[in-house]
């Protein structure tokens, strides 16, 4: 059931869009039946179950981290992982880039963005982020690439306001390029998860995190 929904999930993806399969609190076995279904790129949102991932899986997959990342957990994950799509905030992006540095890595990362309405999530509000790339702090990292910008929608069920949010997202970055024009390989948008990553691609995504609906219920 695994490889097939992630071969319906990839027929169905327009050209240029990746899928990020989240694989988090499923088993090793079941990403296993992912990969060998063609997916390469998974993603965990806690630093201990990536890590036990990584050791038992085939090294060629591209580990996402999704989750709200502790600093004192930032070590651990460093050089471990393709891509952290949930930097939220500079103090967290300034240890990300003083470990990176430390370990010999470059890290690629995304930043996150609150648009939702609920308060549990966690994020740079738009003007916040506007304002980080016009004063160009990004300036100031030396081992840390920021590769564009991820959100999240309300979790609601009018999918007009789950629209405007990931049109906000798109928009943000769209104008984060025009205040830095010279910002080189930003060009990531993620966003769009089980539910409603078909709106996501209309309104500018090229990454979705598509979980549920390949894995089925999470185990918690």
């Amino acid at each position: 059931m695994i490889a097939e929904e992630i071969k319906k999930i990839h027929a169905l993806l327009p050209p240029g869009v990746e899928l990020c399969a989240v694989s988090k609190f499923h088993p090793a076995e079941a990403v296993r039946q992912a990969y060998d279904a063609g997916q390469r790129i998974f993603g965990e949102s806690r630093v201990q179950e990536l890590l036990e991932k990584v050791k038992v899986l085939p090294g060629d997959i591209k580990w996402h981290f999704i989750g709200h990342l502790q600093t004192n957990k930032v070590r651990q994950l460093i050089g471990k992982v393709s891509l952290i799509e949930s930097v939220d905030s500079e103090r967290l992006l300034d240890l990300i880039d003083k470990e990176s540095e430390k370990a010999g890595v470059v890290t690629r990362v995304l930043m996150q963005l609150h648009v939702a309405r609920e308060e549990t999530k966690f994020g740079f509000y738009p003007e916040e982020l506007l304002e980080y790339f016009s004063n160009r702090k990004f300036e100031n990292l030396n081992a840390t690439h920021i590769c564009g910008v991820m959100g999240m929608a309300s979790n609601t069920e009018d999918m007009n306001r789950v629209r405007e949010d990931f049109r906000l997202i798109a928009a943000t970055k769209d104008r984060i390029m025009k205040i830095a024009p010279d910002l080189m390989g930003f060009d990531i948008v993620s966003m769009g998860m089980s539910g409603d990553w078909p709106l996501a691609v209309e309104e500018g995504a090229n990454l979705v995190r598509i979980g549920t609906a390949i894995f089925g219920s999470r185990n918690y």
